[in-house]
């Protein structure tokens, strides 16, 4: 029996699956274009509802897929429905190289994937930046929005949550480094980010994390995103939301602060307020706060 257990745990491995996967799940991958032509890849996995994810930087639909860092989200998100997410403009399987990245044309990708996949109704999940796009569509979009789900999320862009010249300066530093060595063999440049992201992952997936994040977007896209990014502010539109809202966050979140989470929560009516006890902006497969994440998650989708 245990060499039995050693062989499908070995079999799986070679197809990209962790042991306690759904050997059963696939992944769809599709394409739609957005008002000003724009190539967007977006994938579906699992079956049931529909939850969709609004895009976040650092994604490859393709690499996500088989990376022990994005694994486990995408399994446990399809467990008991269908996850429809995308790579934003300028990243992974979508468009690089494109005319515009805006905050503006980020809620138009999001509007112009749920059209092609020909969602009437759905959750939407906000991840990290991804939190300002899902809750500018949900105040834009209320008859389509039926819950809104936001982690790691901020209200206020690094620009405008600021609170001096040094912290600007941090992120103009940030935007020369992506800009000079995102795209170089070393990883030194990319390890900064990684180390903010995953601070207690190991040293195999801090290497996972610099390779997808070399995959993912060339320097130039890779900066102008997180300059955007930066420049994130729905402080106006998040009491608009009309939808029931979750929002979770990591209490020692080197990325957006936890202050950002409390704040999001504040402003969206009726919100409810999750903390989780974690230092990863990417949640690992392995800690505490990864479970309690589904659990919170699962349960709120559920009351739909």
């Amino acid at each position: 029996m245990a060499r039995l257990r050693s062989d499908v745990t070995a079999r799986l491995r070679r197809e990209g699956l962790a042991p306690g996967d759904d050997v059963r799940l696939t992944q769809e991958i599709r394409f739609c274009r957005t008002p000003d032509g724009v190539r967007l890849a977006y994938a579906m996995t699992g079956q049931g509802p529909p939850l969709v994810k609004a895009a976040n930087w650092l994604t490859h639909l393709d690499h996500d897929w088989r990376s022990p860092v994005w694994r486990h989200w995408l399994v446990g998100l399809s467990r008991h429905r269908t996850l429809v997410r995308y790579d934003e403009r300028g990243c992974g399987l979508s468009d690089r190289d494109v005319a515009e990245h805006s905050f503006e044309a980020w809620v138009r990708d999001l509007e112009a994937v749920v059209d092609a996949a020909g969602l009437e109704r759905f959750p939407v999940l906000g991840l990290s930046q991804g939190a300002g796009v899902a809750v500018a569509y949900a105040a834009r979009h209320p008859e389509r929005v039926s819950r809104l789900v936001l982690y790691g999320g901020f209200a206020q862009g690094r620009r405008h949550r600021a609170s001096g010249p040094a912290e600007l300066a941090e992120h103009e530093l940030e935007l020369q480094v992506t800009r000079g060595g995102w795209g170089s063999d070393n990883p030194a440049f990319r390890q900064v980010f990684t180390s903010q992201f995953m601070p207690q992952a190991s040293r195999e997936l801090w290497a996972e994390f610099n390779e997808l994040q070399r995959r993912t977007a060339h320097p130039d896209d890779a900066a102008a995103i997180l300059a955007v990014s930066a420049s994130i502010d729905v402080m106006a539109e998040a009491p608009l939301v009309r939808a029931p809202t979750l929002v979770l966050h990591a209490r020692d979140d080197r990325r957006p602060p936890f202050s950002q989470g409390l704040l999001l929560a504040s402003l969206v009516p009726g919100a409810r307020f999750v903390a989780l006890d974690s230092a990863n902006h990417i949640l690992l497969e392995d800690e505490p706060a990864w479970p309690v994440f589904l659990r919170e998650v699962e349960a709120f989708l559920a009351e739909e």
